[in-house]
């Protein structure tokens, strides 16, 4: 759609008119006018919506980028069964809105449609944002879909509803509300001022799909020039000798024989890249970001060859942080071990990790899971998909034993981070998604 394009409101907020410089609704080859930009009716041409939905060339805001998959030795988009899934149905009717006219001399359901199901997102309160609002930038909105309808090579045309929610009412109104976080945090500089990038963290469960949401956070920003990038805890692993050395250290603490938990991460290592990343805030600055290889040494994994490591170049408005653990706290001592002895140590050295990681989030995202178990079928999902890409991965039942080393963390930490929040975060700067097995937004219960 053209820049600008938006609903125009009568002198009731709830009741748009569309047309062009009246109230009167005006079609044209059987098309409706919102501002003279002409929006395809329930009977359109396919050819002349496709080519209007899927243009970027028409806004000055958007450019195309290019993405052919998720950063290597990250997971994979193997919990994605909404983007193949296409007989799944929501069990309950969408709640309706009405800022969009339901009297008018032509078929607009096309549209219409589409807006009272972002209105009806579990996210639309929690952001922020009305039906008005909506309305009125409902062009991004469209424009947002068809971008992350390209990267994961989805037909706009002819989405599922599960395809649907994901996009509209997840991935786009987070996008969204991280928006409006930038722009809050650069209202904190003043003008001429070098504005460091802002630093998102993501703390959310392993599998449940941080690493695809941020992927599509990261291409949406390119895609309307932001330029962002993207880190893991995961990307702070200790190298496979110094786990090997963690192992000989911890001979008789499960918890630590493995990659996870906290003690085996590089932290140093994390706290240089962290404020490396921080200080590109001009044209031409650039560096390598560094990741882990978690097919390595059959699924123990590694820290990536240096030569694989992404480049990114300032000047950078948001970084974006995810983890399992992020934003987790310290407990007492006996809180910990009445989940599990061996707790204690992970415990202690967790006291390290707001230091190194959570004083340099402004901003959080918390993805908010009921049960703890889940997180077993969405690794296995994950070793599955790994292993059909040719890569190493856990067999079942080395997951189901690398899922149990977490658990007792899960426990623990879980729900102080949901009732406090992240650690060090501020309430109005963090957005709580709480999401069910299949990895779906809701409202909380």
């Amino acid at each position: 759609m053209t820049r600008g394009a938006s609903l125009i409101w009568s002198s009731c907020p709830w009741q748009a008119s569309l047309g062009q410089q009246s109230t009167t609704t005006t079609t044209t080859n059987n098309r409706f006018y919102i501002k003279a930009v002409p929006f395809p009716c329930h009977s359109y041409n396919t050819l002349n919506f496709k080519r209007r939905f899927l243009s970027s060339s028409s806004s000055s805001d958007v450019v195309t980028a290019s993405y052919s998959s998720p950063v290597q030795g990250r997971d994979s988009m193997s919990g994605c069964s909404w983007i193949q899934d296409s007989s799944m149905v929501l069990d309950s009717p969408l709640k309706k809105c009405s800022a969009l006219p339901n009297k008018t001399t032509v078929d607009v359901s096309s549209v219409s449609d589409l807006f009272e199901f972002i209105c009806s997102g579990p996210l639309v309160d929690k952001i922020g944002i009305t039906p008005e609002n909506v309305g009125q930038s409902i062009d991004k909105w469209l424009l947002y879909g068809s971008q992350l309808c390209r990267l994961f090579q989805l037909n706009v045309l002819m989405l599922t509803v599960p395809q649907k929610a994901r996009l509209y009412h997840y991935y786009i109104p987070v996008f969204v509300w991280c928006q409006d976080q930038i722009a809050l945090h650069s209202s904190e500089f003043k003008d001429g001022d070098d504005v460091p990038p802002l630093v998102i963290g993501f703390s959310a469960p392993q599998g449940c799909g941080k690493t695809t949401l941020v992927f599509a956070l990261d291409y949406l920003f390119k895609t309307t020039k932001m330029k962002s990038a993207t880190i893991s805890i995961d990307d702070f692993y200790l190298t496979a000798q110094g786990q090997a050395k963690l192992r000989e250290d911890n001979p008789d603490n499960a918890l630590l024989e493995y990659r996870g938990n906290a003690g085996s991460h590089d932290l140093p290592f994390s706290v240089e890249t962290i404020e490396a990343l921080t200080q590109l805030t001009k044209d031409g600055m650039k560096m390598k970001v560094p990741r882990y290889d978690k097919s390595a040494y059959s699924g123990r994994g590694d820290r990536g060859d240096a030569t694989t490591w992404p480049e990114v170049e300032g000047p950078l408005k948001v970084i974006l942080f995810e983890g399992w653990m992020l934003g987790f706290k310290p407990l007492p001592a006996e809180a910990v071990k009445a989940v599990d002895p061996q707790l204690e140590t992970v415990n202690k050295n967790l006291e390290a990790y707001y230091e190194a990681w959570d004083k340099y989030i402004n901003a959080w995202v918390v993805i908010k899971i009921k049960d703890p178990s889940y997180v077993y079928r969405w690794r296995l999902q994950a070793e599955i998909a790994m292993r059909q890409a040719g890569k190493e991965g856990m067999s079942d039942d080395e997951v189901n034993d690398f899922v149990s080393r977490y658990l007792p963390a899960y426990k623990a930490y879980l729900p102080t981070l949901y009732a406090e929040g992240p650690s060090g975060s501020e309430p109005e700067r963090v957005l709580a998604i709480d999401i069910d097995e299949e990895r779906n937004p809701i409202l909380a219960t």
